[in-house]
């Protein structure tokens, strides 16, 4: 977390804000001290969104996976197919 900014703050110099957070920074936005919202570039989001999708495929093919039939072949084929 690069800045942490006050709600009043936040709202009077969002342009400012948003300049910064387009060149990569994170702000944290906080009201009365208490953390409320973060100010993050939107590829962040997009990447959080890619690495649930990427969680989810790999919990479905574990449980197609039966237990004690995983080897490292079998580890190599799965990431070979996904690199077509």
């Amino acid at each position: 977390m690069n800045e942490t900014v006050g709600a009043f703050a936040a709202k009077t110099h969002l342009s400012e804000l948003l300049d910064r957070v387009e060149q990569g920074e994170e702000i944290l936005i906080t009201r009365r001290g208490k953390p409320i919202a973060k100010l993050t570039p939107a590829e962040s989001a997009d990447r959080a969104r890619k690495a649930r999708s990427a969680a989810k495929q790999l919990r479905m093919l574990s449980k197609q996976m039966k237990p004690g039939t995983f080897s490292w072949q079998t580890w190599k084929k799965f990431c070979d197919e996904g690199r077509k």
